[in-house]
Order: C-alpha cells, then structure tokens, then sequence
C-alpha cells in the first residue's frame, strides 16, 4: 500500500536526518546502531548500488533484511532495473524505496510499490520515494507528482567518492518547492550527498525535510555525538 502512517510520522519529526550505514564500524555494526537509536535517530539509509547505474557495487535485498533495528529502513536504489526487484527489498524490511526517476519503466516502479505491504507493520505503508541525478532537469518529475511521497535531490554524483555539495542543488530545491505548490502536493524534500558537520547549518536553512549524511556521522571517533549534533542543528532551527 501506499505511504499510510509512515508519511505523517516523518512529516512530524521533519527536518531530519536519515544516516547511511555504508560509512559505519561493520564489525561493530550492532553497537554503531545501538549509539543512533541513543542519539535519536529514526532513519537508517542504504545505498544500493548495482556497478551499473553508477559504478560502486555495495548491498542487497540480503544484507538489509539481515539488520535488526527498530530504525525506520531507507533503501535507495541506484540501479538500473528496479522494476523486477522492488519486492526483493520490500520483503527485506524496506519502509522507504526510492528510486531513480533515471531508470527505466519509473512510472511503473512507482505504482508497484503502491500495491505492496510494509512487513514491518502495514499500516505504514510504502513510502515511495523519486531520486534525482546532480544533472538531471527537475521537471521531469511533473508526469510522477501523483504517484510519489519523496522527492531526493542528489548533491553529487552516485558512487564517486569524495565529492563536496554541487551549489547548484540549492537553486534546484527552489525549483522543486515552486512545483510542489503549484500541484498543490505535500511531497516530502530530501537533500543527499557532501552533507558535513561543518554545512549542514547551511544545507538545513534550505528547508528540506530529511537530509541524508554517512561518513560525517561514522566518522569512526564520535558518531554518537555526531548525531546528536546533526539533530540539535535540524531541531533549534
């Protein structure tokens, strides 16, 4: 089913952050999620890479399933052909999928989502969620307003390592927000990618809803205190 609960529960502790557990301890993974759920956290983010849509492989339907954690599960999918693998990640405990609006047959991915059921608690739902490429235009998501909760902009390019936020993220943002009242739709806004501790102050000022930062919270010195200080800039906004 489409996004039920889930939707009104993000919208209610907007702006937040969701952390990718790509960057965390995975020998330590159990205690590094231990110390998110401390922090307050309620988003877990995976990438999902494929080493075709951009070239970094990382996990699957497998490994997600196999995380224990109360934390709501963020899949984005960065491959190619998502429309035959939704249910993989639905079944492995995904309450978020998004997918890029890139990608073959998105319209199609979008309202196969609709049709499943969280298996975490279905009334939830799916919330179901588009991604954006650095130079992809922003309207091409006009055609896929009715079928979407979440609209993520990337602030750099999927799977190259060590890239800082592309400036232009900030004019499309405004743009995004300009067809989201136009439409009359309350869509969520996600910003995605050189989210730091020393920008994240800036980046939240834009207004989005969850802003989705890694390494800059498992940095492997202090990531519960990194969290913390994510969330108090987000919270004292």
């Amino acid at each position: 089913m489409a996004a039920g609960t889930l939707f009104k529960q993000i919208k209610a502790i907007a702006p937040t952050i969701s952390v990718g557990v790509m960057t965390a301890d995975w020998m330590n993974l159990g205690a590094d999620l231990a110390l998110m759920e401390q922090a307050g956290v309620t988003l877990l983010h995976f990438d999902v890479m494929d080493g075709c849509f951009c070239p970094m492989m990382t996990l699957g339907p497998p490994v997600i399933k196999a995380i224990k954690t109360p934390l709501l599960k963020d899949v984005h999918l960065m491959i190619d052909e998502p429309l035959d693998k939704l249910e993989q990640y639905i079944k492995a405990g995904a309450d978020i999928v998004s997918v890029p609006v890139e990608s073959r047959h998105i319209h199609r991915s979008l309202q196969m989502l609709a049709a499943m059921e969280n298996v975490n608690d279905p009334a939830r739902g799916i919330l179901r969620g588009l991604v954006l490429n650095p130079g992809t235009f922003i309207e091409s998501i006009i055609p896929l307003l009715d079928e979407v909760d979440m609209v993520t902009l990337l602030a750099v390019n999927p799977g190259w390592g060590g890239q800082g936020f592309f400036p232009a993220t900030r004019y499309k943002l405004q743009q995004l927000k300009a067809i989201f009242n136009a439409a009359q739709r309350d869509i969520l806004i996600c910003l995605d990618g050189g989210i730091t501790r020393n920008n994240i102050a800036d980046i939240a000022a834009l207004g989005p809803d969850v802003i989705v930062t890694g390494s800059a919270v498992f940095d492997g010195k202090a990531p519960l205190e990194n969290a913390r200080f994510m969330l108090e800039i987000l919270q004292n906004l």
